[in-house]
């Protein structure tokens, strides 16, 4: 989950119906795959890697078609990974998992997910399956050629000011855009969309030998698994969606919407940092909004270090993603505040990570082509949201993307099983509760939702809500799932 940070700043019986205005024959989603079965072997260990159940881990690759409409033609390697049960007695399937992204790496998740505090029940009910979609890692990898510059600029463009500074940043926009779509991998750039990695999954549980895979995947993650319970109703079993984007994915729409999870969880460190007057940016949580715009000004006049308001914005941003960085944030402003650098390192993100990020967003939706759109969305969005509309307003890559999609997006619905049980935090920064809501709606009588009443992005196994994290350990083992939705309280902090 804490990879997700970088998305911060580099940082879903109906199956071909499913796919709106998608012909029979582009969505073979209805034939049962038999692949080969997986042939389980030791994982490259990373050489930092301290949690004890890495050991544990296995790891295999499956070839998937590239082009599902020709399943039979050209093959891409997916690489995937097993945490089995220790209690044969207790298993009763596999649980696919997902942390995010997109473009993050899922073959280490089920160690990850074992490490902090994933319950032993589900440890002994499932055998914890990870993977890396297609074009991540270790699953042929693509590229965007980016340079090390591009790689440090990320995925968040500059705040805009005015239409200017949009038009600006149209021209780096298209830039990325063409490298993508020129690159040495740009064959698989039609092909590298979430209903493909859908469907890669069903591969792997057909590989595994599962007439149903239960699956659990966070933020981006979410969108994954509502697209494969679309796709394959049939073939899913108890599915948990945690941290839920809205029922587009990772759209336009979704990308606009961190500046309203900004605002939602900015409060918390308001109160925080107005708590802990030695930090001295406030004793009411006003004044440490107003220090907030204050930051914001000053940095974008004079930088420190590499440090403007842009990447200001970026890094608390960031930081509100989890409650333990909070402490952290406040020593990042208190430092700023005095001209002197940060103690926090800027992230390291991988050419990889931006390339697949921008290969699954662009690829997924169509986002508006004319710089006017945007310089309208930012004018809009400074005004609502002014810690971060004018970043989230801002044009990306995916304006001029090559329109070369060989489907439309799948339609999240009601038509399927009623097996799903999304988990949210009020006050998310990443995937806020309003788009959550929508795909709470889209999703019927499909879904029950439960909220807790904390901030932060992730709610199971890594948050601190008892009543939320118990009532998915319930569905999870049991299958007990709430009769209706449910709103977790407020708990201490302990």
């Amino acid at each position: 989950m804490r990879k997700t940070l970088s998305l911060a700043l580099a940082a879903t019986a109906v199956a071909a119906a499913a796919i709106s205005g998608a012909s029979a024959a582009a969505t073979p989603d209805t034939v049962t795959a038999t692949p080969d079965s997986l042939q389980w072997g030791q994982c490259p260990q990373k050489a930092e890697s301290q949690n004890a159940d890495a050991p544990r881990l296995e790891c295999a690759t499956l070839d998937v078609p590239l082009d599902y409409r020709n399943p039979d033609g050209r093959q891409i390697e997916i690489a995937v990974s097993r945490l089995a049960s220790k209690d044969p007695a207790k298993r009763r399937g596999v649980l696919l998992t997902n942390p995010g992204g997109p473009g993050v790496s899922g073959v280490d998740y089920p160690a990850q997910l074992a490490g902090v505090g994933l319950p032993k029940d589900v440890l002994d009910s499932y055998d914890v399956i990870g993977f890396d979609p297609r074009g991540v890692g270790r699953s042929t990898p693509v590229t965007c050629d980016l340079t090390p510059q591009q790689q440090a600029r990320g995925n968040f463009p500059p705040y805009s000011h005015t239409a200017a500074d949009v038009a600006k940043e149209a021209s780096y926009a298209r830039t990325i855009a063409e490298q993508c779509a020129t690159s040495r991998t740009a064959w698989m750039l039609p092909h590298t969309t979430t209903a493909n990695t859908a469907r890669d999954m069903d591969r792997i549980r057909a590989a595994l030998g599962e007439p149903k895979a239960s699956y659990l995947g966070a933020s981006y993650g979410s969108y994954l698994g509502a697209v494969y319970t679309t796709l394959f109703p049939g073939r899913s079993d108890r599915i948990v969606l945690d941290s839920n984007l809205g029922p587009g994915g990772y759209d336009l729409a979704s990308f606009r919407l961190l500046g309203r999870g900004m605002e939602d969880r900015f409060p918390d460190f308001a109160a925080y940092a107005a708590a802990h007057p030695e930090y001295g940016l406030g004793t009411t949580p006003k004044q440490v909004t107003a220090k907030f715009f204050e930051l914001v000004k000053r940095l974008d006049a004079e930088p420190v270090g590499d440090v403007d308001g842009t990447a200001f914005r970026g890094v608390t941003f960031e930081s509100l993603y989890f409650e333990g960085l909070l402490p952290r944030l406040a020593k990042d402003w208190q430092a700023l505040d005095q001209g002197k650098p940060m103690t926090t390192p800027p992230p390291q993100i991988s050419e990889n990570f931006l390339a697949s990020h921008f290969y699954v967003t662009c690829g997924d939706s169509r986002w508006p082509g004319k710089v006017r759109d945007y310089q309208r969305n930012a004018a809009i969005d400074r005004l609502k949201y002014p810690m971060l509309g004018g970043t989230t307003g801002n044009i990306k890559p995916c304006a001029f993307w090559p329109d070369n999609r060989v489907e439309p997006p799948v339609r999240i619905g009601d038509r399927g099983p009623s097996n799903v049980l999304m988990v949210q935090n009020e006050r998310d920064p990443g995937t806020p509760l309003v788009g959550a809501m929508k795909l709470r709606r889209a999703f019927g009588d499909r879904a029950t939702l439960v909220t807790a009443d904390q901030g932060g992005h992730g709610v199971y196994p890594f948050g601190r809500n008892t009543c939320a994290n118990s009532t998915v350990t319930a569905f999870l083992t049991n299958g007990q799932r709430p009769a209706e939705d449910l709103a977790c309280a407020a708990e201490p902090n302990k």
